[in-house]
This record gives C-alpha cells, structure tokens and sequence, in this order.
C-alpha cells in the first residue's frame, strides 16, 4: 500500500487530490497541512475517521515536525500544494507569502532530501517523487495571441507569482544540484466544488445569489483558461505516478474566458437555477477600480501532458460551470459555516483533543 503525504491537503486543489484518492485508489494519504483560514476540514467527509487518512496539522516551515512526520509515515511520495494562493492578499500582505511559499519550500525540500537519502537502494527510493505543484502565473501577462509552454521564460508579476515563481526554481535546483527526484506542474486557473469563497467563481455565485453587488476589476476583459478542479487532480495523480525525474508539464482547460464572460455565465444560471431576482442578475454587475499589476491574459499549452501522458479534460467550462453553481446552490452548509465562521469549529476541536493527548 503506497502513502502518499498531500501538503496543503485541506485546502481546495489539495481536497479534491485526496478525496480522489481515497475513493478511486487503495493508498494511504497523509494530509500535511497548517489549517490556515482558507484550509477546511469539512472538505474531506471522514478527515478523522477514514482508515486510510491522517491528517497532520504540520506547518510546512517548522523542519522539526516535517521531520517527523517523513519519518513516522515513511511515504512513497510528496505532493506539494501547500501554499498562499490569493492574488489580492499578496498585494496586502506579501510577507506570509515568501514565508510560506519559498521558505516553506525550501524547508520541505531539505527534509525531503534528507529523507530520500536515509531510503535503502531499491524500489521505493527509485519510485519516490517530490511533486511540486505551480501555477500559470509565474509566466507573467500573453498578448492576444499564444499560450504559455513548459519553456516559456519566466515573468512574474504579482507578489504571489513571484514567490510561486521562486518555489519552482528552488524544485529545480534540488534536482539539478541534489538529484532529488522531482517532478512539477503548472496549472491554469481551478475552479469547482469547496473553493473559498474568495476567489472569483465562488464570490460571484454567492453575491449574485443574494442579490447583492458583483464587483468586476476592470473593464472584466482580462483572459485565463480554466481547469476543473476534478480534472486537475486527476491529472496531478497522474503525472506523480507516471512522469519521470526532472519532467514538467503544463495543465490547463482549453477554456479561455474573459472574467466578464464568466460573471455573465454565473448570473444566467443562477437566474435558472435559483430563480429570478426583481431583474436579471447581469444587472448587479458593478466595474471597479482594476487591481495592481493585474495581468491581462493566460493560457495554457497543454499539448504535452496530452501527449506524453494521455490527459484530456473531462470538463468543458459550460458543463463544469453548470455543474459548480448547483452544488453550491446544494451545498449551502458548506459555504454558511464559511461565511459565519463556524467552519473553524473541526480545528478548535483537534486543537483541544491535541492538547489533551499532549498533557
């Protein structure tokens, strides 16, 4: 039985990883993650009860516990998605953002290191991989026209890209410096069920359906390719299970829309979905002051994964968008202890049954 340690396991990439595994496969999955605001238990049904999950409330810059936790779960691999993700909060407040993405990484790289090297020569040091998990946006801001490869230079342009972008170079130097066996993956923008309620898709179907205000940056022109998230990490397990040392693949949807398109997407359904307002739901729209340094358009080249690896998307945005709202729109439990805060509760209640064990 292979375990896998899944960082940033409770957040929305990592949830749907390890709900993935545990339904479609026998491993064991270690769920390494610091329960930061945007991390949430309720993610993964069974968390604490699933006979083939842990879960470990591990801070991927404390090298102690790190430490500790490779070596009492002994895996066979890492996936690496443990990360500050908001675009706007690295403009407010960069700082935990280079604390958890590079440092933190950097942290995680050198037990992994340690770790690997302690490993007897055979299968499962030959087998084990540090999969590290990145984004589209360290490539910085296309034009009109192309899509960003796996060889596309790099051009950050964002707090957050910035640090995403030092992450990926340190991956690298680990393998090339240490021959540390990773792989790593740059994906285009997630969307799906249990995302936070602070990225576009999820705020747009929650405003629109209380009627309230939705706010657009800008002219709402700018331009990303969006991935399923079902899709992203089934092609995430595949790449860690197939790809070999040193290999890098791009991971997009083949759906570029402009934010303007979407919102209108998400206020139709909602007006068919959840019924209609006093008028329709475009009309709350409301154009605001653009964010710095918002890049104008991404777009994936996922030819490569397609070709090495046979990755195709499941989803097209039209049946995976209709398929969002509704479970959100069937979900309400999930999102209502977000938005009061009640969905901190499964942490209080490990933190005291923590401190009970540890007295």
């Amino acid at each position: 039985m292979r375990t896998i340690i899944v960082t940033g396991g409770a957040g929305f990439i990592g949830s749907a990883v390890v709900r993935q595994y545990l339904s479609e496969t026998d491993f064991r999955i270690v769920t390494l993650d610091k329960l930061t605001y945007a991390a949430n238990l309720s993610s993964i049904p069974g968390y604490d009860t699933h006979p083939r999950h842990r879960l470990e409330r591990v801070d991927i810059c404390d090298a102690m516990e790190v430490r500790r936790v490779l070596a009492e779960q002994q895996p066979d691999a890492i996936m690496h998605l443990a990360a500050e993700s908001h675009v706007d909060r690295s403009i407010d407040g960069p700082g935990a953002f280079v604390q958890t993405n590079v440092v933190g990484t950097f942290t995680l790289l050198q037990e992994a290191l340690a770790y690997w090297r302690t490993l007897p020569d055979g299968a499962k040091k030959e087998g084990f991989r540090f999969h590290h998990v990145s984004t589209d946006e360290v490539f910085g801001s296309l034009g009109d026209a192309g899509s960003f490869t796996e060889d596309t230079p790099y051009a950050p342009n964002s707090p957050y890209s910035a640090t995403k972008a030092g992450s990926d170079h340190l991956v690298r130097a680990w393998q090339e410096t240490f021959g540390l066996p990773v792989v790593m993956t740059n994906c285009s923008n997630n969307y799906g069920p249990y995302q936070f309620p602070e990225k576009l898709i999820p705020v747009m179907v929650l405003k629109g359906l209380k009627g309230e205000n939705l706010p657009v940056y800008g002219a709402g022109d700018n331009i990303r390719d969006w991935l399923h998230v079902e899709d992203h990490a089934a092609a995430l397990r595949l790449v860690l299970d197939a790809a070999a040392p040193g290999a890098r693949y791009n991971i997009g949807g083949h759906n570029e829309k402009s934010n303007l398109e979407v919102v209108h997407g998400i206020c139709d359904l909602l007006d068919e979905l959840a019924g209609p307002l006093q008028s329709p739901r475009r009309s709350l729209i409301r154009f605001v002051t653009d964010r710095p340094g918002h890049d104008r358009r991404y777009a994936i080249d996922a030819a490569k994964i397609g070709r090495d690896l046979g990755w195709r998307p499941r989803h097209t945005f039209e049946t995976g968008l209709r398929e969002t709202v509704r479970w959100y729109l069937e979900n309400r439990g999930w999102w209502e202890a977000i938005l009061s805060g009640g969905y901190r509760a499964d942490r209080l209640g490990l933190e005291k049954r923590q401190d009970k064990k540890d007295n």
